[in-house]
């Protein structure tokens, strides 16, 4: 099927490999705005995401100075 349409074997897995990854990545960010539309507050991982990001933010600065 895929060499009538001119793709040869290898560029077929490697693009269902990223088609994978993309809807797997939709998926879950979808996942996380619906949980906030329903609850009201952000995901407990984002929060933490969030606090480490400032912290290396804060120490940067400090390095800064």
């Amino acid at each position: 099927m895929w060499n009538e349409l001119g793709i040869s074997g290898g560029t077929a897995i490697v693009i269902l490999i990223a088609l994978y990854f993309v809807i797997k990545w939709a998926v879950k960010n979808g996942v996380k705005e619906a949980y906030k539309d329903i609850t009201g507050k952000k995901p407990v991982e984002d929060e933490k995401n969030e606090k480490e990001l400032e912290g290396l933010v804060n120490d940067s600065q400090d390095a800064k100075i």
